[in-house]
């Protein structure tokens, strides 16, 4: 049986390219069944997200070019133009590189968790369509297990290296317990989009969005269960704030010193924390002079993502040992299976040839023939046809000069041949 990884990534194909070969959630199941068919495989699954298109399959022999000129006619892209992004790992080369992917070690942000939930859903849809019987299903179940332990004994994932991210673990060494506090987001771009995906997951109920237009903030704002405001309304509301986090695209700053100052008075001078994260700034720097008032400004947040990212290098290190095992432990897996395989099929054939034997036995007996000999002449007869093949075989490879099969026999059945007994 052959393993087959063949795809595309960040790494060898532009944006265009990638964007042409991205197979959607609702064509996945006919892309499967039609690579099987087309390409003769015997497992097949395929993962296709943003920054990469990856199939991963299994046939007594694969043929790679057969596969590459699938992919080509169902995406309308001539094979020629895929040849040159086209990447190919095969067995054990292929073992590895699933094993890379899913402990995101093969991702554009090193480290990140997110593929992994994107292998196990491609898993599950070749799954259901019983396109997993061998050794494909078995290899993405010990690549799950190696990711889970990268994840567990590495500190790969633990680090943040987007500023989005990076904002809210901020904000969790700040507040203890996110759960009881107030965000307010200022603007509602795609930073802002994944600030609020990282706030709610963090537990953050209570989210405030602020932006130039209504109906983008209530668009994002809706998302979550939280609340939208016009940019003009936030002095009045920014007290209530918690955690304020800004990214516009405006070039005059957003929040000056003046609100800031009035809001603290109307808390109390419970803390407030402040990212911001716009260039040109959002958050008048002055505001920093305050009392009772952690503001970080992008470079700080940059400072923190590259020290993180110097430790997710280190940890990649740890992983990469980690993987190495898994694909150990997996191809020591496949061979004890390969032998139980075998050991299945001589008890076949013995049993057999034994039932053979006490057929002809007990016709004999029912005939009236002597019990004694009956029995003797099943046990010769039984010993003969099972070492008959066995006794071809070791002869014609001593003749070769094969000394190993010899050595193994007498292995196999713990042999003596020093004993005179």
């Amino acid at each position: 049986m052959t393993l087959l990884a063949l795809g595309i990534n960040h790494k060898t194909a532009s944006v265009a390219v990638r964007e042409r070969l991205v197979i959607a959630p609702a064509a996945m199941e006919g892309a499967l069944l039609a690579a099987l068919e087309s390409a003769g495989l015997n497992e097949v699954a395929i993962l296709s997200t943003c920054n990469r298109t990856e199939i991963y399959c299994s046939a007594e022999a694969v043929d790679a070019q057969r596969l590459l000129h699938w992919l080509g006619l169902y995406k309308e892209l001539p094979v020629a133009e895929i040849e040159k992004s086209i990447y190919l790992h095969q067995d054990m080369d292929a073992v590895q590189h699933m094993m890379r992917v899913a402990c995101g070690l093969d991702s554009l942000v090193l480290g990140e968790p997110q593929i992994l939930g994107q292998l196990k859903s491609s898993f599950a849809v070749s799954q259901n369509l019983k396109l997993m019987k061998g050794e494909l299903g078995q290899l993405f179940q010990q690549a799950f297990a190696v990711a889970k332990k990268v994840r567990t004994d590495t500190a790969i994932g633990r680090n943040p290296v987007s500023i989005a991210f990076a904002a809210v673990s901020l904000a969790q060494h700040i507040f203890s317990d996110l759960q009881d506090s107030t965000a307010l987001l200022i603007g509602a771009g795609e930073t802002i989009e994944l600030v609020a995906r990282h706030l709610n997951n963090a537990g953050v109920k209570n989210i405030i969005v602020a932006n130039r237009t209504l109906d983008r903030a209530q668009q994002l704002a809706a998302n979550f269960n939280g609340e939208a405001i016009l940019l003009g309304d936030i002095p009045d509301i920014l007290h209530r704030a918690d955690i304020v986090i800004a990214s516009t695209a405006s070039q005059l700053p957003i929040l000056g010193k003046g609100a800031v100052e009035s809001a603290l008075k109307k808390r109390k001078h419970q803390p407030m924390f402040m990212i911001d994260i716009a260039v040109p700034r959002d958050i008048e720097v002055q505001v920093k002079e305050l009392d009772d008032v952690y503001l970080y400004s992008v470079d700080d947040l940059q400072q923190v993502i590259e020290e993180n990212q110097q430790q997710r290098q280190e940890a990649a290190l740890d992983a990469e040992k980690i993987i190495l095992e898994g694909v150990e432990k997996y191809v020591l897996e496949q061979r004890s299976r390969g032998a139980v395989n075998t050991l299945k099929a001589l008890r076949t054939h013995t049993e057999k040839l034994r039932d053979q034997e006490v057929d002809s036995a007990l016709k004999n007996l029912a005939k009236g023939d002597n019990a004694e000999q009956v029995v003797i002449e099943l046990a010769r007869r039984l010993t003969n046809k099972m070492l008959h093949h066995p006794s071809i075989q070791l002869r014609r490879a001593s003749g070769q000069g094969r000394t190993d099969l010899s050595e193994l026999i007498k292995e196999v059945f713990q042999l003596d041949l020093d004993s005179r007994e």
